[in-house]
């Protein structure tokens, strides 16, 4: 029996203001899900490394989750072409029209770290957004409950 090995990519998608350099804007008008960020991925490997390059990467490329909030997912593809899929997704300007800045958070040989390491950036994504807020450090709020339901949402994920 041979088993697949797949690297795990933990990715952040900062939305970008497109009149101004890298000012990150507050809420974009597109809503990013799974299937809009896969078709998007398709379309940056199929311009940069043709269909060779998709006819490889297209076999194992997944994107196992992805938060609205907070614009983390993790996209599962195959070790052997995780690099074109990392290079494609480097090479991501916008998706649906809106200019986004692809920040790869992680790179993983197993979903278990690629879930702990997702966990542990939506809890320092939610402290800047506390921090934003200027919100007392024992402060209860609805991010709390937003932390339980990401975390087990994260934790469920089979490989």
């Amino acid at each position: 029996m041979v088993r697949f090995k797949n690297r795990w990519l933990l990715v952040e998608f900062i939305p970008v203001d497109s009149n101004a350099k890298f000012k990150p804007l507050n809420k974009p008008a597109v809503a990013l899900d799974g299937k809009i960020i896969w078709n998007a991925l398709r379309q940056s490997v199929l311009s940069n490394f043709g269909d060779v390059g998709w006819g490889a990467v297209a076999p194992s490329l997944t994107i196992k989750y992805f938060s609205p909030q907070t614009s983390v997912g993790i996209i599962r593809v195959s070790r052997e072409h995780h690099k074109v899929a990392w290079a494609a997704l480097t090479m991501l300007t916008s998706i649906d029209g809106v200019r986004y800045l692809p920040n790869l958070v992680h790179l993983s040989g197993t979903i278990k770290h690629a879930q702990l390491s997702a966990i542990e950036h939506n809890r320092v994504v939610i402290a800047r957004y506390r921090a934003l807020a200027k919100t007392p450090a024992g402060y209860q709020d609805s991010y709390e409950a937003f932390l339980e339901k990401t975390t087990l949402e994260i934790e469920a994920l089979q490989d």
